[in-house]
């Protein structure tokens, strides 16, 4: 398999992302951090090129491209000192709709989210108690006649304010009532705008990552709103984690390109003792392993992308391209910080922030020991440990 990441339309929106970004500086990203805010003008620029639509196929108004073409998107926005996770799960939580709705729903939905009329940014699976442990969630959703009325809690549930569908995973049939923990949860796609029973109470981060803690109360949703089949949901949400895990990866290999970036020209302009501190190999070694382990990380990404959209098993790939980018990207950030001493911790620099940033995804939306634990288990075949 080749390892292509200079096709004519990943330079394209290499271009186009670069573009827009120049017209969001540090010092944009700078005030929606200090400000916790959202960055709705970039993410309404963004909008407005299709780029969020990258996933959907042309029939629903998007721009129908794989999925190593939409991860340039999200790479080239961290690369740039930006800030993707504002817009990641447009592109990747469609996809349980894509290819396990019904017709109608496909029908109702895509065109929209293409467009981005519709905003489908909030993904509710994490709960208080279940959470790399999906199939021990406790939120129900129970039929009644045309309607599922919903019960439960979630926390970590981003972009909930700045959504306006969400894609839930909810138990339909009680656990002791299922031959295996993974059957009896169900899938919905649900519109968020007017939903009587649901209280979204937002959490406090160290990052500017708009997340909260979600409260169903007898909330109900009609039954049309149901994904595939009844109790066949958790299949339908691990044939998406794939795609989020190499997202997330490009996310990282932006970032960690970014450090390397800026710890490099730093570590050039600097000068102490009368000499750049770029000339201390104490200095430039650590730079040189960030930039050799970043572009390793980047050829796992491409070789992930690649097989899923050959629409080949990638599992194995997927988790290992967001480990290894994860652990580049924070690697980077910590040299970064180091190479720019007093001076990283200041916002002005933004180090600091992008600092904060990166460190997310050593935990989410995977922690690396979950990812370690799968490649021993699952790809070596050593005994199970939970």
């Amino acid at each position: 398999m080749s390892i292509d990441n200079t096709t004519d339309v990943r330079n394209d929106l290499r271009g186009l992302v670069n573009q827009i970004c120049a017209d969001f500086p540090d010092e944009y990203w700078r005030q929606m951090d200090e400000e916790k805010a959202y960055p709705e003008a970039f993410v309404d620029t963004l909008t407005t090129t299709g780029c969020l639509g990258a996933l959907v196929p042309e029939e629903y108004g998007g721009l129908g491209l794989g999925l190593g073409d939409a991860s340039v998107i999200l790479e080239t926005i961290n690369r740039n000192g930006g800030n993707a996770g504002p817009v990641h799960a447009q592109l990747y939580t469609m996809g349980a709709l894509l290819r396990h709705g019904s017709d109608e729903q496909r029908a109702q939905y895509l065109p929209g989210i293409a467009s981005g009329e519709l905003r489908l940014q909030a993904f509710g699976v994490t709960e208080p108690t279940a959470g790399t442990d999906t199939t021990s969630l406790r939120t129900t959703a129970v039929r009644d006649g045309d309607e599922y009325v919903v019960n439960g809690q979630k926390v970590f549930i981003s972009r909930v304010q700045h959504s306006d569908l969400m894609i839930l995973l909810a138990r339909t049939t009680p656990l002791d009532q299922v031959e295996k923990k993974s059957r009896g949860l169900s899938l919905f796609i649900i519109d968020i705008r007017e939903l009587e029973g649901l209280t979204v109470s937002p959490l406090k981060t160290m990052v500017n990552h708009e997340t909260n803690e979600l409260f169903f109360n007898d909330v109900r949703i009609p039954a049309s709103a149901l994904i595939g089949e009844e109790g066949h949901g958790f299949r339908y949400v691990l044939d998406g984690m794939n795609a989020e895990r190499i997202l997330i990866a490009s996310e990282c290999i932006g970032d960690g390109r970014w450090f390397v970036d800026r710890a490099s020209k730093y570590a050039g302009e600097r000068e102490v003792f009368g000499r750049p501190i770029g000339a201390n190999q104490g200095v430039q070694f650590p730079i040189a392993r960030n930039y050799i382990d970043v572009e390793a990380a980047d050829l796992m990404r491409w070789k992930a992308a690649d097989l899923f959209d050959a629409g080949q098993s990638c599992g194995a790939e997927a988790n290992m391209a967001k480990l290894l980018a994860a652990d580049a990207s924070w690697k980077a950030a910590d040299t970064a910080l180091q190479t720019h001493g007093g001076y990283g911790v200041t916002t002005e620099y933004d180090i600091e922030r992008k600092f904060r940033e990166t460190r997310l995804y050593q935990i989410a939306p995977i922690s690396t020991n979950m990812i370690l634990s799968f490649v021993g288990q699952h790809v070596l075949g050593m005994p199970r440990s939970f």
